[in-house]
């Protein structure tokens, strides 16, 4: 298992700042060559079910993830999501969590802990600087800080 953790700052309201980072489809667009569809009814909840499925043509792999902690934030008390990956390829977990910063600023900690089944441990550096990025400039594009 691979862990890591972003922080950022953010010059937006807490309640936008959580719409930006849990508007599952907008992640598709955020992360390249991926694409993101929600199987269950909407309003996310626990039990909601995320689809990522990235790469192309039969080099594809599906990160199925399921919402099974859901707790919006509210009158400045901190936001938190918990998706649990359940994928063949892609297993692990994803924490996003919002709360009041400075300043009337969000701050925004995003945690993963990944494994990607294929890969050995020796792996795991790469895993992980690769994760930092790609999570860490899909957060950006998200927060609309790129």
């Amino acid at each position: 298992m691979v862990a890591f953790c972003l922080e950022r700052t953010v010059p937006l309201p807490l309640d936008e700042t959580w719409r930006r980072l849990t508007e599952w489809p907008r992640h598709g667009r955020a992360v390249p060559l991926t694409r993101v569809r929600v199987r269950t009814a909407p309003p996310t909840r626990t039990g909601t079910v995320v689809v990522a499925r990235t790469g192309l043509g039969p080099l594809a792999f599906d990160d199925t993830m399921e919402v099974t902690v859901w707790e919006p934030p509210g009158d400045g008390t901190p936001g938190r999501c918990l998706l649990q990956k359940r994928g063949r390829v892609v297993g692990g977990w994803a924490e996003i969590e919002v709360r009041p910063g400075p300043g009337g600023r969000t701050r925004v900690l995003w945690r993963e802990d990944l494994r990607v089944r294929p890969l050995p441990g020796a792996f795991d550096g790469v895993l992980r600087g690769a994760g930092r990025y790609v999570f860490g400039r899909a957060v950006n594009r998200l927060l609309g800080q790129e």
